[in-house]
């Protein structure tokens, strides 16, 4: 008797019907790696610059925040930045749903809308709970409607350059995060920081109207009657792939938040500086993304993820932590910004060559 998984069985099953399956609207489904899949790619790169641009960004309003809150703890008002990438990941769950039942079209047009209102709604809050509530959770969850698709898109409709293709679209948040943390900056200082949350609220929608169009679905996928599946759970390769991803994601975002205000805290630089930071981890990050995306359509996904997450590990543990030290503050960014963007990356192609990709959203 063969000891394959059920899982392997439908990745095969879906493979062999592949060529017989049609679309929502009765068209063939279009040829992996064509001119449409870098379309999505380039949809997915410019909305993921946007959405996730703010919230790699958000050391900057850290640095502002804890002069207009003094008597709240930073640990405080750091929720805000873990609630913003927190609830895009929890409430993707629900996000993954919605574009299997539903053009996922609409579904990041109605994300961007959500985020964008969460920013502009934030701009009148006048407490860290407040904020906590707006800029934190209510973006999350319409950022969820945006990251979700704009991820596991490219995988469906890429093969030969998966990897490669979602290293692309992901560099857009780490291309994001590299000019909204001067451009927030630069509105903070002549306009306060009232407006810099209202100029990206209306950046964000103004995306959504933009290019959501462009983030149309390869294939349909048949709707289940279960609204979450818990079938995966006896799968020990997902059991595993998900807590990896779990425990890795909640060190993830804590250099980008910390590591602008410790220029300034801790070593006494001028508040440019955290900006500076901030655009360095980005910067690194857009290289990063790309060039083990590449590699990884060669070495292996999990090779990649395996080597880059261990270099993450060092980048903290060795760089930074130990000094007192801009020059090593530096290189800590420059080396955990290369490195830790696979974690978005890669995990949705690991994901694809595991499961498969029709149901990959979700």
């Amino acid at each position: 008797m063969s000891n394959r998984s059920s899982t392997e069985a439908d990745t095969d099953i879906e493979y062999i019907n592949e060529k017989a399956a049609i679309l929502e609207d009765g068209v063939d489904i279009p040829a992996f790696d064509g001119l449409h899949a870098w379309i999505v790619v380039f949809g997915a790169f410019l909305l993921l610059m946007i959405a996730v641009g703010t919230t790699n960004s958000f050391g900057v309003y850290l640095q502002e925040y804890q002069y207009l809150f003094p008597d709240t703890p930073k640990s405080t008002l750091t929720w805000i930045g873990s609630l913003q990438f927190g609830g895009m990941c929890f409430f993707g769950v629900l996000a993954g749903v919605l574009v299997e039942r539903f053009d996922s079209r609409l579904v990041v047009l109605g994300g961007s809308i959500v985020a964008g209102a969460a920013l502009l709604i934030a701009s009148a809050c006048k407490s860290p709970v407040a904020l906590i509530i707006t800029q934190g959770i209510l973006f999350g969850a319409g950022g969820s409607c945006i990251m979700i698709p704009s991820v596991s898109m490219p995988s469906q409709w890429m093969e030969k350059y998966r990897a490669l293709a979602t290293g692309v679209a992901v560099a857009g948040g780490s291309i994001g995060g590299l000019w909204m943390s001067f451009a927030s900056r630069a509105m903070m200082t002549h306009l306060g920081y009232q407006w810099s949350l209202r100029i990206n609220g209306f950046m964000l929608i103004a995306a959504g109207c933009a290019f959501s169009p462009l983030m149309r679905k390869r294939m349909a996928v048949p709707k289940r009657e279960k609204i979450i599946d818990l079938g995966a759970l006896s799968n020990v390769r997902f059991i595993l792939l998900f807590f990896s991803s779990l425990f890795a994601a909640g060190g993830y975002y804590a250099p980008y938040y910390y590591m602008p205000p410790y220029a300034q805290t801790v070593l006494e630089l001028p508040g440019s500086w955290g900006a500076n930071i901030s655009s360095i981890l980005n910067a690194g990050s857009i290289v990063g993304r790309i060039v083990i995306g590449l590699s990884a359509d060669y070495i292996g996904p999990l090779n990649a993820l395996l080597f880059s997450s261990a270099l993450s590990t060092v980048a903290v543990l060795v760089f930074w932590l130990p000094f007192k030290s801009l020059g090593m503050l530096i290189t800590s960014a420059i080396i955990f910004g290369f490195c830790s963007g696979s974690l978005v990356s890669l995990i949705p192609v690991i994901t694809a060559s595991l499961f498969g990709i029709k149901r990959l959203s979700s």
